[in-house]
């Protein structure tokens, strides 16, 4: 992945940072409500590399050899002095035109830098990025580059970053620069993903637990349906939003202080913590559902509540919310997810491993009623559902933030056959490409 000639000076020294994207295994959407969730790097990595620019006046140079990620314009340039202003007017300035907003990913970075460690640029800055790393297929490649560009630049400025540290900053380029409301897991996996075992996040907001080795006999695979998912697209606000009118009527229902200041509100949640996910399963169904309505409109839940606990999304008056199914996802996803890990953890039987895909199952349900499902993940599940364990595959489900993108399946190391069986076949039926994501 090297830059092109003529775009750094050979005579000044260049630095590289590198980092995976993520198949979400297990946890996925319920990272922003609090949930325990499971995530394997990919070998698929993408790259940074980074050089100081004397050129004046100072800027930001960012060039890319994906095409198709960067919309044809394949290099953009930014006034250093922008992008160390206000995030609000940072973020103005690279959704000012949409074919160039790839680049605040990796020029987000500068303006992370800036804002919350004081960071000075004495000049301007050269970024080329090259990733492996599919956009668009659900496996985070945003976060792999952001995390990429951000030791780059660490490197750089010669500022030591702790991995977690560097994957919390991450998460403010693409929630406070690129305007994603992103929870942390993505960021968290390229950050401190290991090879061979599954990263474990509590989200609460950013504990990492120790890493759950793949146990011998297991394996997970990534098949691209050919859909394109987008973090910042329709479904997955809306159903973000609907979790958290969830939790703030649960907090209501269960007579817990609410302060509400400017459309969004603090709670003082001594018995959950303020994440829904804590909230248990036998709680939900024995006195909370019913209190959460399937549907309410955000004008109603606004004169009602006056606002949610999330700072990163605003309810609007005019919409609808599905707010019932969004709430309950992440208080099953909770338990999934810990009863996964335990699984593994045991080194699973054939049982076992029936059980881990039932889960899996259980999940890409899960996300289909929250309105995140699609024809075409919905499709290649059911291939591997029908496939069973007699072709050594027991489960799978959408991943990431839905409505597309990438499958997670678990099989056994030998049934990469298998899965590629099922992904010609998908590619036949469907007629879109359908490659394994590694």
């Amino acid at each position: 992945m090297k830059a092109p000639d003529g775009f750094f000076d050979p005579a000044q020294p260049i630095v590289t940072g590198r980092a995976p994207g993520r198949l979400d295994v297990m946890g996925g959407i319920a990272d922003y409500s609090g949930s325990l969730v499971l995530q394997l790097p990919t070998r698929a990595k993408a790259q940074v590399d980074a050089q100081w620019d004397a050129g004046e006046p100072p800027a930001v140079t960012v060039r890319t050899t994906d095409a198709d990620a960067a919309n044809g314009v394949s290099e953009v340039r930014l006034p250093l002095e922008t992008l160390c202003g206000p995030y609000d007017a940072v973020r103005a300035q690279v959704w000012s035109d949409p074919s160039r907003l790839w680049s605040a990913y990796v020029a987000g970075a500068v303006s992370v830098l800036y804002q919350e460690l004081g960071a000075t640029f004495g000049q301007g800055i050269r970024l080329h990025v090259a990733s492996e790393v599919p956009a668009g297929k659900g496996v985070a490649s945003s976060a792999a580059i952001e995390v990429a560009a951000m030791r780059a630049l660490a490197s750089l400025l010669d500022v030591p970053l702790a991995p977690r540290d560097l994957a919390l900053l991450c998460q403010k380029v693409e929630n406070l620069v690129v305007g994603a409301p992103c929870g942390v897991m993505d960021q968290m996996t390229a950050a401190c993903g290991r090879p061979g075992a599954l990263l474990a996040l509590l989200c609460q907001p950013a504990e990492l637990q120790p890493p759950v080795p793949i146990p011998d006999g297991v394996a997970f695979f990534g098949v691209d349906s050919g859909i394109r998912h987008d973090v910042s697209g329709a479904d997955y606000g809306p159903v973000r939003i609907g979790a958290f009118m969830g939790y703030r009527i649960i907090a209501e229902t269960a007579g817990l202080r609410v302060d509400v200041k400017d459309g969004h509100a603090s709670v003082d949640d001594p018995k959950w913590g303020g994440y829904v996910a804590n909230v248990t399963a036998e709680e939900w169904e024995s006195h909370l559902r019913d209190r959460v309505p399937e549907r309410m409109s955000g004008g109603a839940f606004l004169v009602r509540y006056g606002g949610t606990t999330d700072p990163m999304t605003t309810v609007e008056p005019e919409r609808e919310y599905a707010v019932r199914q969004p709430t309950a996802h992440p208080i099953y996803e909770h338990a999934r997810v810990r009863r996964f890990r335990a699984l593994l953890e045991r080194g699973p039987t054939d049982a076992g491993m029936r059980e881990l895909g039932e889960l899996m199952y259980a999940s890409h349900a899960s996300y289909s009623a929250c309105g995140l499902g699609s024809e075409a993940t919905d499709r290649l599940v059911a291939l591997v559902r029908e496939a069973g364990p007699g072709a050594g595959l027991f489960g799978a489900k959408v991943t990431g933030g839905g409505s597309g993108g990438t499958v997670a399946i678990l099989g056994r190391p030998d049934s990469r056959p298998a899965v590629e069986a099922i992904a010609g076949r998908y590619a036949r039926v469907s007629g879109r490409h359908a490659g394994l994501i590694d």
